[in-house]
């Protein structure tokens, strides 16, 4: 079956927006409607305790104003829902995922190795072995 609702997750990296005109082309093609989902990751408490409402307020704003612009420049595609989230984006790409029916999820991968990967993790690692749908890993474009 192909999949006619397609979850992208962005960072706003250039590995995502990389993921994002690859999931834009596909959408096309399999006339999908797209879902795009941000979170910001607050895991660190040291942080979140120093912010008031408000800086989160403003955080979320601002992310879901990106995405709206992400959307809106990217032509021939179709955008449903867009959510902005702050919690841990491995959770959140998940439930979104199960939330919009998404049959398939395409995400960037910013293909860190050794030490980078350990202290960092792989968002996209963890999203490709809990998924309940296929997920298509896209490499950060190489530039020459």
């Amino acid at each position: 079956m192909l999949p006619t609702s397609i979850l992208v997750p962005t960072d706003f990296s250039l590995a995502s927006y990389h993921a994002l005109d690859y999931a834009v082309a596909l959408a096309r093609e399999l006339k999908a409607t797209l879902h795009l989902v941000h979170a910001i990751n607050l895991s660190q408490p040291e942080l979140t305790a120093t912010l008031s409402d408000e800086m989160f307020d403003s955080l979320r704003r601002g992310a879901y104003l990106q995405l709206e612009r992400v959307a809106s420049s990217r032509t021939g595609a179709v955008f449903g829902s867009m959510r902005v989230f702050m919690n841990d984006p491995r959770e959140c790409i998940l439930e979104v995922a199960k939330a919009v029916g998404a049959q398939l999820i395409v995400m960037g991968t910013h293909g860190r190795r050794g030490l980078a990967r350990l202290f960092v993790g792989s968002v996209t690692e963890h999203v490709v072995r809990f998924a309940s749908c296929p997920v298509l890993s896209v490499p950060q474009e190489v530039t020459p």
